[in-house]
């Protein structure tokens, strides 16, 4: 199945707003950063790698840091807010500073203990089934607080909690045993909140850098066993995996392959020139079969409604001046999507029908 439209056109918003805003710090030239003595000191070791391959040193060093700036918006922004999106999910924080820590019965806060001593020592190795039979406990005597724990994916469908924390693909050596405590807290915590919910509590990755052969597929022991401690603390069972993960979020198949396929259909090297092709009111009225064809290319079904439908809104809107001022708006401010401009024209047509 499909994603459904009004949600690719929310990816669609994503993926635009990313593009702009690195399209503004691409780096055209190294003048900014031209003096980094220590950088190019060090890079002088890898001049024969480097040949034929870079020409500006100083420019490479500016390029490395924009692509560093990128990796960061995909891992803290991007794959967090289409998550929520396909999935109908949020962030959720339950630690002091947000939502305030959960209660815990202290034999779980132990048994969470346990289990990771064991793991840690090699005794057990992880057991999903287990680990569950241990903390999904009904204890209210001694109560104790769950440390910190946040659900970078949370969803209640009613029956299910699952909350999900997205990881970059390289986590730092030693991070699965904190990875892993929080987990143990957070589906015990979860448990004693919503007793008439199933928990699940999963690692998500969004792509395998492990498979060469395909952008969508996957070797997920293959993975696991090329991140340091990863096997030691988590079974195969707790961990979402590139296509895996996004049917997973979606609820159908083929999800990844849709999503490539939104990034690719905007992420061109024309996206600066018809991002300011569609800024320009000017351009329905001199070419709007072109008009329509770069709003369809780039999923903005709400725009396309509008345009289908300037003859009519304009005559509702009239003489009224604030009015125009909101149609004459641009779609587009600063990479985001005008969604208070297309709110106030939806509801104009709404109420006329």
């Amino acid at each position: 199945m499909p994603i459904p439209q009004d949600k690719i056109q929310k990816i669609s918003f994503q993926v635009i707003k990313i593009l702009f805003t690195r399209f503004e710090s691409f780096p055209e030239d190294a003048s900014n950063n031209r003096n980094a003595p220590f950088h190019s000191a060090f890079l002088n070791a890898f001049a024969d790698k480097f040949d034929g391959k870079v020409h500006d040193i100083p420019f490479f060093i500016s390029l490395s840091s924009w692509f560093q700036g990128l990796n960061t918006t995909l891992g803290q922004t991007f794959f967090e807010n289409v998550a929520h999106t396909l999935s109908d999910g949020e962030k959720r924080e339950y630690t002091s500073k947000k939502l305030g820590n959960l209660p815990i019965a202290r034999i779980q806060k132990e048994n969470a203990n346990t289990i990771i001593t064991n793991l840690s020592t090699t005794q057990n190795t992880p057991n999903l089934d287990n680990e569950n039979k241990n903390l999904f406990i009904n204890d209210t005597i001694d109560i104790v607080s769950a440390i910190d724990f946040s659900a970078d994916v949370f969803i209640d469908d009613g029956t299910q909690i699952t909350a999900i924390e997205l990881k970059s693909v390289r986590p730092n050596s030693g991070e699965m045993r904190g990875e892993k405590q929080k987990i143990l807290e957070g589906k015990a915590a979860l448990y004693k909140k919503f007793p008439d919910r199933s928990i699940r509590f999963l690692i998500g990755f969004p792509f395998d850098p492990t498979n060469a052969t395909s952008a969508t597929g996957f070797d997920k022991q293959r993975f696991l066993n090329s991140i340091i401690n990863m096997t030691k603390y988590f079974s195969s069972d707790e961990v979402l995996l590139a296509s895996e993960l996004w049917d997973y979020l979606a609820g159908e198949t083929s999800t990844m392959e849709q999503l490539l396929k939104i990034i690719n259909s905007i992420a061109t090297t024309e996206f600066l020139a018809k991002y300011e092709f569609i800024n320009d009111h000017h351009n329905k009225s001199k070419n709007l079969d072109l008009y329509k064809q770069r709003l369809k290319e780039w999923n903005l079904h709400s725009e396309l409604e509008l345009v289908n439908n300037d003859t009519t809104i304009k005559k509702i809107i009239g003489s009224d001046k604030n009015l125009v001022k909101t149609f004459n708006q641009l779609v587009f401010k600063d990479g985001e999507y005008n969604s208070n401009r297309y709110n106030v024209l939806s509801k104009l047509l709404n109420n006329a029908q």
